[in-house]
């Protein structure tokens, strides 16, 4: 016995044979109504070969039809044998209750195989029906694409990786005071260093209150921006994109101010004496300057020399640009009311005369690209392994890669209902209450 097997897309081989059989069969069926009811030898041999092909073709469909059940491909072993192999013969047929009086040859049945079956595959094909089964062949060829699994989930939270972020943020912003400390002991004196020349200050005078806008702004859209990222379905990731961004653009500000002190930018402007070698002093400072906040409503900002660039610009235009980013586009009044807030309270800074121009001009295209290139990446996922993105080449794109690493697809905009939210924060209370019993 040999084993022939054949794995077709979608092969009607199958169905054409089975519909010849059947042919063959109501042939066969209504020769005694025709014709004589004696047969000759070549009768017989062909009745008994059409009754061999019948079996062999329904044992064939239940195998193939098993195998599709069991593994959806098409897989049909029918068993064959070899020319050199005796096969065994076929049962004798009985004609009208009368058996065969001449039991056929395997040559005999191999020759009335192959000239009975060949007329009728001649007519079948000629037929009306075999061309629709020719037709509905080449229809049902198709080629197999093999699909990638998606993976269980695109949106990990991963919450410590927002932890780290959230580290990284408040290690640059401490950073951030230290550095005023020690800029503050090397800002040149008024009587020595006027303030340098700048174009908006020559055109518009000081306004005293100007200031109070700009930071009463300030803490309006940050409190917006935290309210909208507490009602966000996937505010683990949205979360560590911003500390990052906090985090690196307090840096880059640590660096411009210490490498380049400027002058006060007014003579209003009142600074706290140096302290010189004072530690526990520089302590002190540092140590009020952040339960403060840095703000100048709070009293808790007398130092000077952090100047370039403009940190309340960065917080003011950071802030706008998330809320516009994580909100749905409809809320277009909102995002107008925002960019009011930011672009007056950017005008406030230059009007109260408390940072140069440039100050002010940097923080903003420093923020914004930054805000950009980081969501372009996070975005645009073919970016990641492109050869040629120039983008990789930052410095933070290994930190990148670690926030963004699980992230498979763009965030979508899914907000949470106040309920719901407090809900899943009892239900977490809970659970810590229940492991603290355990």
């Amino acid at each position: 016995m040999t084993s022939v097997t054949q794995t077709p897309s979608c092969d009607l081989t199958d169905l054409q044979s089975g519909a010849l059989l059947r042919v063959e069969a109501l042939v066969f069926l209504l020769l005694p109504s025709v014709g004589p009811r004696r047969r000759d030898k070549r009768t017989a041999d062909w009745s008994a070969d059409s009754s061999l092909r019948l079996r062999l073709a329904g044992g064939a469909s239940m195998a193939a039809s098993e195998r599709i059940q069991n593994d959806g491909d098409i897989v049909v072993e029918p068993n064959t044998t070899s020319s050199g192999s005796q096969a065994t013969a076929p049962p004798q047929r009985v004609a009208n209750g009368v058996p065969s009086r001449h039991s056929p040859s395997p040559t005999d049945d191999h020759n009335a195989k192959s000239k009975g079956g060949g007329r009728l595959s001649g007519l079948l094909k000629q037929s009306p029906l075999g061309q629709t089964l020719s037709r509905l062949q080449r229809r049902c060829d198709y080629t197999k694409i093999s699909m990638p699994e998606e993976r269980a989930n695109r949106l990990p939270n991963e919450w410590w990786k927002t932890g780290v972020a959230f580290l990284y943020a408040v290690f640059n912003l401490i950073f951030t005071t230290v550095v005023i400390t020690i800029v503050h002991e090397r800002v040149p004196d008024k009587s020595v260093s006027p303030p340098l020349p700048d174009k908006f200050f020559d055109y518009v005078d000081r306004v005293p209150w100007a200031f109070t806008v700009t930071e009463t702004n300030g803490l309006i859209l940050v409190g917006f921006w935290l309210i909208q990222w507490l009602l966000l379905k996937h505010k683990a990731i949205i979360g560590r994109r911003c500390f990052f961004l906090i985090g690196t653009l307090y840096m880059y500000r640590c660096v411009t101010m210490y490498i380049t002190t400027l002058p006060v930018p007014g003579k209003h402007m009142v600074c706290a004496p140096k302290l010189y070698n004072d530690s526990v002093g520089k302590i002190w400072r540092i140590l009020r300057l952040l339960s403060g906040g840095g703000l100048s409503i709070t009293s808790s900002h007398l130092m000077c020399g952090d100047f370039l660039y403009s940190g309340h610009t960065v917080m003011l235009s950071l802030a706008y640009l998330f809320i516009k980013e994580y909100s749905p586009r409809w809320m277009w009044w909102y995002h107008w009311f925002c960019w009011l807030l930011c672009a007056s309270g950017i005008v406030c800074i230059l009007v109260a005369h408390e940072h140069y121009s440039i100050d002010v001009l940097i923080a903003y295209f420093a923020t914004t690209r930054i805000f950009w290139w980081y969501h372009t990446m996070a975005n645009t996922h073919e970016l990641r392994g492109a050869p040629n993105n120039y983008l990789s080449r930052t410095w933070w794109n290994p930190v990148f890669n670690f926030l963004e690493g699980n992230v498979q697809t763009t965030v979508p905009l899914v907000f949470l209902s106040p309920l719901a939210l407090l809900s899943s924060c009892r239900q977490r209370y809970r659970m810590v209450e229940g492991s603290r019993d355990e």
